[in-house]
C-alpha cells in the first residue's frame, strides 16, 4: 500500500511538472506574439511620424500641374513624403490613372475626395477671375477634415515647383500658439522690383475694402504686409483648438452677405478670409521657400542665378507655365511627367 502511494505521488508530481511545461510554453509563445505585435507597431508609429504629409490639389484642366509639382518633391528629397493628392470625384479616376502609370508609380499617396457641398452658400461668384472660386482652392481651409493621422501638415498650391529638400520646408518651427506658417509679402527685397513692375499689392489694402465698415472694423493697417497662403506649414492640433476652418467659414459668410473682397482687388477670395483669420498670428516661412509671382507677368523674369538658389517657385498669377504666354517655364518643365492617356497637354508657341 505504502508503494502504491508513493507511485502515484510520483505520476501527480510528473503529471503536475507536464502541465506546468506545457503552461510555460504557450505563455512564451503568447509573450513572443506580442512582442513582434509590439515591435511592428511602433515601427509602424514610427514610420508616421517620420512622414511628411503633402496635401496638393488636382484641379480638372490642370492637373498637369500637380502631377510636376509631385515630381519635383519626390526628386529632390530622401525623406520618405506622404502625398495627399486632393480632387473632385470626376477627376480621381484620371489623377490616379497618371499616378499609377507613369515614373511617379513608387511615390507613396492617397487619393481624397473633397466634396463641394461644404461650400455651399459661403462663395459669392465673381465674374472677373472665376478659376479663383474654384471648389478645390478652398481646400487649404478644411486640412483638419482631409488629414486625421498627422500633427504637422504641408498644403502646397499645384502650381509649384520644389528644388529644395522638402525636409527643410517641414522643419519650419511654429510659434507656441500658431497654427500655421507663412511667407510674408514684404520678407524678401529681391521680389519688390518684381512686385512694383507689374503693379501688384503686397498689403491688405490690395485684398480687404476697406470702404467697407466691417473691414475698418477690425482695426488692422491698410498698409500691414500681406501672406501668400499657397504654401503652408500647419499645426493640426492648434488648427482644430482654435477653430480656424469655423472663423475661415465665418469670413467668407461674411464675404457673400457684405462684399467685403473680391478677386477684382487682387489674389482672389480665398486669400482674405486667411489674412484676417491669420493676422498677427503665424509664423514666418523661410523667404527662399516661397518665391512667388512668376505667374503675374508674361514679360517680367528675375534673374537666373536667384532663381537657382530658390528653394520652391510659384507661379501665382494668370500666366501659367503649362500654358501660353509665361516666363521661366523651362524651370517647370523639366519636372513635367506626361499624362499616359493623353488628355493634358503642354500649351507651346509652336503647338
Amino acid at each position: 500500500m505504502a508503494l502504491l502511494r508513493k507511485v502515484n505521488q510520483i505520476l501527480l508530481f510528473l503529471l503536475i511538472l507536464t502541465v506546468c511545461v506545457i503552461l510555460y510554453n504557450k505563455v512564451h509563445k503568447m509573450s513572443s506574439a506580442i512582442l513582434r505585435n509590439e515591435a511592428v507597431d511602433l515601427e509602424g508609429t514610427e514610420d508616421m511620424e517620420d512622414e511628411i504629409p503633402v496635401v496638393i490639389c488636382a484641379a480638372a484642366g490642370r492637373m498637369g500641374a500637380a502631377i510636376a509639382a509631385v515630381n519635383s518633391i519626390y526628386s529632390n528629397t530622401d525623406s520618405n513624403v506622404l502625398f495627399y493628392v486632393v480632387g473632385l470625384k470626376n477627376g480621381i479616376p484620371h489623377i490616379r490613372k497618371w499616378i499609377e502609370n507613369s515614373a511617379l508609380k513608387d511615390i507613396k499617396f492617397k487619393i481624397v475626395e473633397f466634396n463641394p457641398m461644404v461650400l455651399k452658400g459661403k462663395i459669392r461668384p465673381d465674374a472677373a477671375r472665376p478659376e479663383l472660386l474654384q471648389p478645390l482652392n478652398f481646400v487649404r481651409f478644411y486640412l483638419p477634415l482631409l488629414i486625421h493621422e498627422h500633427e504637422k501638415v504641408i498644403y502646397l498650391d499645384d502650381d509649384v515647383i520644389v528644388q529644395g529638400d522638402i525636409q527643410d520646408l517641414f522643419d519650419t518651427k511654429l510659434a507656441r500658439g500658431h497654427a500655421a506658417a507663412f511667407s510674408d509679402d514684404c520678407d524678401l527685397p529681391s521680389t519688390h522690383e518684381m512686385v512694383r513692375s507689374v503693379g501688384m499689392q503686397n498689403t491688405y489694402m490690395g485684398f480687404l475694402d476697406y470702404r467697407k465698415q466691417t473691414i475698418r472694423d477690425l482695426g488692422v493697417s491698410p498698409s500691414t504686409c500681406s501672406f501668400n497662403p499657397g504654401v503652408i506649414v500647419a499645426n493640426m492640433t492648434e488648427w482644430k483648438h482654435q477653430r480656424i476652418t469655423k472663423q475661415l467659414e465665418k469670413w467668407m459668410q461674411k464675404n457673400v452677405e457684405e462684399n467685403l473682397y473680391s478677386s477684382t482687388l487682387a489674389g482672389g477670395v480665398a486669400t482674405s478670409p486667411m489674412l484676417i483669420v491669420f493676422r498677427g498670428k503665424y509664423s514666418p516661412i523661410n523667404p527662399l521657400w516661397h518665391i512667388r509671382h512668376l505667374g503675374w507677368s508674361p514679360d517680367a523674369r528675375y534673374s537666373e542665378h536667384f532663381l537657382h538658389d530658390a528653394k520652391l517657385l510659384h507661379w501665382n498669377g494668370r500666366y501659367k507655365p503649362w500654358d501660353y504666354p509665361s516666363v521661366h517655364t523651362d524651370l517647370w518643365e523639366k519636372w513635367f511627367v506626361p499624362d499616359p492617356s493623353g488628355t493634358f497637354k503642354l500649351i507651346r508657341p509652336n503647338s
